[in-house]
C-alpha cells in the first residue's frame, strides 16, 4: 500500500508529499550492507527507496577509519543524525558526535569524511522540487 502526505502551500505547490511503501517496524539486520562508491570503509543500507523521484532513507556505516575522499556537494536535501560514534569534517576541521543532527540544503558544501572510531549513521535524502514535478499543483 502506498501512503502519500500531501499539503498545499500558498502557491498552490504541494510539500511533504511522499509517496513511500507502507511499512511496518522490520528487521534491518537481514538487509545486506553494500559499499558506498568514492569512499573507503563505508557502507549503507537502504531502508526505504522512492523510484520516482531517487529519495530515500538509509543506515550509514563508518569502519574504523573509514573515509571519504572528496568534498561533497549534492542536488537534493539531506538530515542526518549520528547514531553512534564520530565522523570528522576534514575540510572543515570539525569533529560531530553521538546525537547530532544535520540538515544540509542541495549545494552545501562537507566533508571529506572520516572516521576514527568509526560511526554510525541515519540519513534521509530528498529533492521536494520532484515531488512538486510528479504531483502538480492542487
Amino acid at each position: 500500500m502506498m501512503v502519500t502526505f500531501r499539503k498545499i502551500n500558498k502557491r498552490g505547490y504541494l510539500l511533504n508529499s511522499m509517496p513511500k511503501r507502507e511499512m511496518e517496524f522490520s528487521d534491518t539486520e537481514k538487509l545486506e550492507w553494500k559499499p558506498v562508491e568514492g569512499m573507503e570503509g563505508v557502507y549503507e543500507k537502504i531502508l526505504s527507496y522512492d523510484p520516482d523521484t531517487g529519495s530515500y532513507t538509509r543506515l550509514l556505516k563508518f569502519e574504523k577509519n573509514g573515509r571519504g575522499k572528496e568534498v561533497l556537494s549534492h542536488d537534493f536535501w539531506e538530515e542526518a543524525y549520528i547514531i553512534k560514534g564520530t565522523l570528522e569534517d576534514l575540510g572543515k576541521g570539525l569533529v560531530f558526535k553521538e546525537g547530532m543532527y544535520a540538515c544540509r540544503p542541495p549545494g552545501m558544501k562537507h566533508g571529506p569524511y572520516l572516521s576514527k572510531e568509526g560511526c554510525l549513521l541515519f540519513e534521509v535524502r530528498y529533492y521536494p522540487e520532484r515531488y512538486c514535478e510528479k504531483y502538480g499543483k492542487k
